[in-house]
């Protein structure tokens, strides 16, 4: 439980952070992507409280900018999937035959493919080509959204059909079928509520994961574009700055730790509850 409420209060600073960011720019007067090429790399002080990067942007800001993005392509990458492993998982559980089959050797496809080459190979398309805007930040969190979803659905997928599989099996499914019971309504009554405990840990999961995907796709320059801001691609810009201005790398790195450590230790609080 501990960890738990450790997990999520790391989570909810993060979130009100991002939330604040727009009274936090105003209360400073600055805007995140306008550069300021006499302050570059100055320290911190109280027009910028975390100092400023190589093009005089302060840095606090973009990090509360850079939180929007990277918590809303964690949050939305993480229930995409969630969502798409829930319809397999359960599908495959309750039809079983050549529809469990074939749902499950698509899963083992899926999981025997190079994720990282995989990703940036899919990152790099043209956003047009898939009907997103070029250029755009949020069309950017959509793209990268949707490649994280089209496979980050199978580990939730293998759990749901585990906990189906085992509630469907259980002897009062069996009596409630010999009543007359519809699929709809034992799936509705019995099963999904069985669900619930792996889909949140495997969600709390995806949120970290998408979280580091996300970053990393930045980092590379494949992921959100300049000149929006992301905690990736803000350590992109700092890595020639690490030993003239550390404190540009160190914030945003320490910023993806932090997330990615709320949404493991809600998982694992989740999961100890589950026992």
């Amino acid at each position: 439980m501990t960890r738990l409420r450790l997990g999520l209060a790391i989570l909810a600073c993060l979130a009100l952070g991002a939330l604040a960011a727009p009274w936090v720019a105003g209360w400073l007067g600055l805007d995140p992507d306008v550069p300021d090429l006499l302050a570059r790399q100055a320290g911190p002080s109280p027009e910028h409280p975390l100092g400023t990067d190589e093009l005089g942007r302060d840095i606090l800001l973009r990090l509360l900018y850079g939180a929007r993005i990277s918590l809303a392509v964690g949050l939305a990458a993480a229930i995409a999937s969630s969502l798409i492993g829930l319809a397999a998982g359960l599908l495959s559980a309750w039809r079983g035959g050549w529809v469990d089959a074939l749902l499950m050797r698509l899963a083992d496809f899926l999981l025997a493919l190079p994720a990282l080459p995989l990703l940036v190979l899919l990152a790099a398309m043209d956003p047009a080509a898939i009907g997103l805007p070029r250029g755009s930040a949020w069309g950017d969190v959509g793209r990268i959204t949707l490649i994280l979803a089209l496979f980050g659905w199978v580990g939730v997928a293998r759990l749901c059909r585990a906990a189906a599989l085992s509630t469907l099996a259980r002897d009062h499914i069996r009596a409630a079928r010999a009543l007359g019971v519809s699929e709809a309504r034992l799936l509705r009554r019995h099963v999904a509520p069985a669900l619930a405990a792996p889909l949140t840990v495997a969600g709390s999961l995806a949120v970290a994961g998408a979280i580091l995907a996300e970053s990393t796709l930045s980092f590379l320059g494949l992921g959100i574009q300049p000149p929006a801001s992301s905690w990736g691609n803000m350590l992109a810009n700092a890595q020639d700055l690490v030993f003239s201005a550390p404190m540009a790398a160190l914030w945003p790195g320490l910023a993806i730790a932090l997330a990615v450590a709320g949404a493991m230790l809600v998982a694992d609080g989740l999961r100890g509850q589950d026992r």
